[in-house]
């Protein structure tokens, strides 16, 4: 005969939550799942345009530079 496995819940003391604590908890957990998903967003914008505007920034700052180089001199390794 197999024994079977059960999940009781219910041992130890069981505390109630008011409905209000509730909703502050499900507002807050909201709330922190928001600012993951948005902060995420941002980061991979931020990763997108840094690796795409980089280098014509150092080209427009090297040609608003004193002496002012050629293109070809900005863009030449030595």
């Amino acid at each position: 005969m197999a024994s079977k496995v059960s999940l009781k819940a219910g041992k130890g003391k069981v505390v109630k939550k008011s409905a209000a604590a509730d909703e502050e908890e499900g507002s807050m957990v909201v709330a922190a799942k928001f600012v993951k998903e948005w902060s995420t967003w941002t980061m991979k914008k931020a990763k997108v345009i840094t690796h795409y505007g980089f280098i014509p920034m150092v080209i427009i700052i090297g040609m608003n530079s004193e002496p002012k180089p050629s293109l070809s001199q900005l863009l030449s390794p030595v």
